[in-house]
Protein backbone atom coordinates (compact mmCIF):
# COMPACT_ATOMS: atom_id res chain seq x y z
CA UNK A 1 0.00 0.00 0.00
CA UNK A 2 2.84 2.33 0.74
CA UNK A 3 4.40 1.88 -2.00
CA UNK A 4 1.69 2.52 -4.60
CA UNK A 5 1.31 6.07 -2.17
CA UNK A 6 4.67 6.57 -2.76
CA UNK A 7 4.76 6.19 -6.52
CA UNK A 8 1.56 7.59 -7.05
CA UNK A 9 2.97 10.63 -5.52
CA UNK A 10 6.37 10.66 -7.55
CA UNK A 11 4.13 10.40 -10.80
CA UNK A 12 1.77 13.49 -9.73
CA UNK A 13 4.89 15.32 -8.71
CA UNK A 14 6.95 14.46 -12.51
CA UNK A 15 3.27 15.40 -13.77
CA UNK A 16 3.00 19.03 -11.51
CA UNK A 17 6.86 19.48 -12.48
CA UNK A 18 6.42 18.90 -16.67
CA UNK A 19 3.49 21.39 -16.38
CA UNK A 20 4.70 24.01 -14.64
CA UNK A 21 7.63 23.66 -17.70
CA UNK A 22 5.39 23.88 -20.23
CA UNK A 23 3.82 26.68 -18.82
CA UNK A 24 7.10 28.08 -18.40
CA UNK A 25 8.32 27.58 -22.10
CA UNK A 26 4.84 29.32 -23.36
CA UNK A 27 5.57 32.38 -20.96
CA UNK A 28 9.30 32.91 -22.29
CA UNK A 29 7.74 32.75 -25.88
CA UNK A 30 4.81 35.22 -25.71
CA UNK A 31 7.45 37.33 -23.03
CA UNK A 32 11.29 37.04 -24.50
CA UNK A 33 12.25 40.44 -24.40
CA UNK A 34 11.57 40.70 -20.63
CA UNK A 35 13.22 37.20 -19.63
CA UNK A 36 16.07 38.57 -21.65
CA UNK A 37 16.22 41.85 -19.75
CA UNK A 38 15.85 40.21 -16.19
CA UNK A 39 18.71 37.83 -16.58
CA UNK A 40 20.84 41.09 -18.33
CA UNK A 41 19.76 42.95 -15.12
CA UNK A 42 20.66 39.64 -12.86
CA UNK A 43 23.77 39.66 -14.41
CA UNK A 44 24.52 43.17 -13.55
CA UNK A 45 23.16 43.19 -10.32
CA UNK A 46 25.91 40.53 -9.69
CA UNK A 47 28.70 42.21 -11.29
CA UNK A 48 27.98 45.20 -9.10
CA UNK A 49 27.90 43.40 -5.74
CA UNK A 50 31.03 41.91 -7.06
CA UNK A 51 32.63 45.12 -8.10
CA UNK A 52 31.08 46.94 -4.99
CA UNK A 53 32.72 44.18 -2.80
CA UNK A 54 36.16 44.45 -4.25
CA UNK A 55 36.00 48.39 -4.29
CA UNK A 56 34.50 49.07 -0.84
CA UNK A 57 36.36 46.17 1.26
CA UNK A 58 38.31 47.27 3.83
CA UNK A 59 42.12 46.23 3.87
CA UNK A 60 43.24 45.08 7.71
CA UNK A 61 45.18 47.44 9.86
CA UNK A 62 48.36 46.68 10.04
CA UNK A 63 49.54 46.44 13.48
CA UNK A 64 47.11 47.47 16.58
CA UNK A 65 44.94 50.27 17.05
CA UNK A 66 46.43 53.59 18.39
CA UNK A 67 43.88 56.16 19.48
CA UNK A 68 44.14 60.20 17.91
CA UNK A 69 45.91 61.22 21.20
CA UNK A 70 45.90 65.26 19.75
CA UNK A 71 41.46 64.50 20.08
CA UNK A 72 41.80 63.20 23.47
CA UNK A 73 43.84 66.19 24.58
CA UNK A 74 41.38 69.08 22.27
CA UNK A 75 38.56 67.41 24.04
CA UNK A 76 40.15 67.05 27.41
CA UNK A 77 38.90 63.97 27.93
CA UNK A 78 41.21 62.02 31.11
CA UNK A 79 42.44 58.24 31.32
CA UNK A 80 39.71 56.96 32.90
CA UNK A 81 37.09 58.51 31.30
CA UNK A 82 38.82 57.01 28.16
CA UNK A 83 38.39 53.79 30.13
CA UNK A 84 35.23 54.41 30.60
CA UNK A 85 34.30 55.11 27.11
CA UNK A 86 36.13 52.01 25.88
CA UNK A 87 33.92 49.77 27.82
CA UNK A 88 31.08 51.91 27.02
CA UNK A 89 31.50 51.33 23.21
CA UNK A 90 31.92 46.81 24.21
CA UNK A 91 28.77 47.13 25.68
CA UNK A 92 28.79 46.96 29.17
CA UNK A 93 25.99 48.22 31.39
CA UNK A 94 27.25 51.35 34.38
CA UNK A 95 27.23 48.47 37.21
CA UNK A 96 29.95 45.98 34.99
CA UNK A 97 31.78 49.20 34.31
CA UNK A 98 32.18 50.05 38.16
CA UNK A 99 32.99 46.62 39.12
CA UNK A 100 35.87 46.29 36.55
CA UNK A 101 37.56 49.71 37.23
CA UNK A 102 36.33 49.23 40.74
CA UNK A 103 34.49 52.39 41.30
CA UNK A 104 30.58 53.19 42.67
CA UNK A 105 28.16 53.33 39.47
CA UNK A 106 27.40 56.78 40.46
CA UNK A 107 31.28 57.95 39.38
CA UNK A 108 30.55 55.82 36.14
CA UNK A 109 27.33 57.93 35.62
CA UNK A 110 29.21 60.86 36.34
CA UNK A 111 32.12 60.11 33.98
CA UNK A 112 29.53 59.43 30.97
CA UNK A 113 27.93 62.42 31.52
CA UNK A 114 30.94 64.27 31.39
CA UNK A 115 31.86 62.26 27.96
CA UNK A 116 28.31 63.15 26.82
CA UNK A 117 29.28 66.77 27.15
CA UNK A 118 32.99 66.27 25.84
CA UNK A 119 31.86 64.77 22.82
CA UNK A 120 28.76 66.35 22.43
CA UNK A 121 26.15 63.29 22.74
CA UNK A 122 22.93 62.77 23.88
CA UNK A 123 23.14 58.98 24.15
CA UNK A 124 25.27 55.99 24.88
CA UNK A 125 25.22 55.66 21.08
CA UNK A 126 25.98 58.91 19.73
CA UNK A 127 28.99 59.05 21.81
CA UNK A 128 30.42 55.62 20.98
CA UNK A 129 29.74 57.26 17.22
CA UNK A 130 31.70 60.02 17.60
CA UNK A 131 34.02 58.62 19.39
CA UNK A 132 34.64 56.18 16.72
CA UNK A 133 34.64 58.88 13.79
CA UNK A 134 37.27 60.91 15.86
CA UNK A 135 38.92 57.58 16.31
CA UNK A 136 38.88 57.69 19.75
CA UNK A 137 38.36 54.27 20.05
CA UNK A 138 38.69 51.18 17.60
Amino acid sequence: MLRTVLIYGLLLAVGAVALQWLQFQAWTRGHLSEAYIGLIAAGFLGLGVWVGARLFRQAPQAGGFEPNLPALAALGITRREHEVLQLVASGRSNKEIARRLSVSPHTVKTHIGRLYEKLEAARRTDAVLRARELRLIP
